[in-house]
């Protein structure tokens, strides 16, 4: 199974998400901010077959993260998928227009979650 990166803030949704993505086999790096994103992307081995980074986080928010990632990625294009409570008309199109590769809304629904993550990895 694949390697997935998780930042979420929030512990319970990060536990929550964790053991879901588990459960399915896969390997889950969890990080409740931003910041050490950018290292642990680069220190992981096999890379992360994905990412997903909530929107609101103390301090820097996802949309800056994001911009972090994209300069780096070069030969490593990483697979960013926006993990997010908003789901407003227009977030979605907002979050992929700012180079996102894919959007989740939350809260996330545990039965149907770990098929949308499958579909995400499936067209990575």
């Amino acid at each position: 199974m694949a390697t997935i990166v998780v930042v979420e803030d929030q512990p319970d949704n990060l536990k929550l998400i964790t053991a879901l993505l588990t459960l399915k086999g896969h390997r889950v790096v969890g990080l409740t901010s931003g910041e050490p994103l950018v290292a642990t992307l680069l220190a992981e081995q096999p890379p992360p077959a994905l990412v997903l980074l909530d929107i609101q986080l103390p301090g820097r928010d996802g949309y800056s993260v994001l911009g972090d990632v994209k300069r780096l990625e070069g030969d490593r294009p990483w697979k960013v998928v926006a993990l997010t409570a908003h789901a407003m008309p227009g977030d979605r199109e907002k979050t992929l227009a700012a180079g996102f590769d894919g959007y989740l809304s939350k809260p996330i629904d545990v039965r149907t979650f770990p098929d949308e993550v499958a579909r995400l990895l499936s067209s990575a």
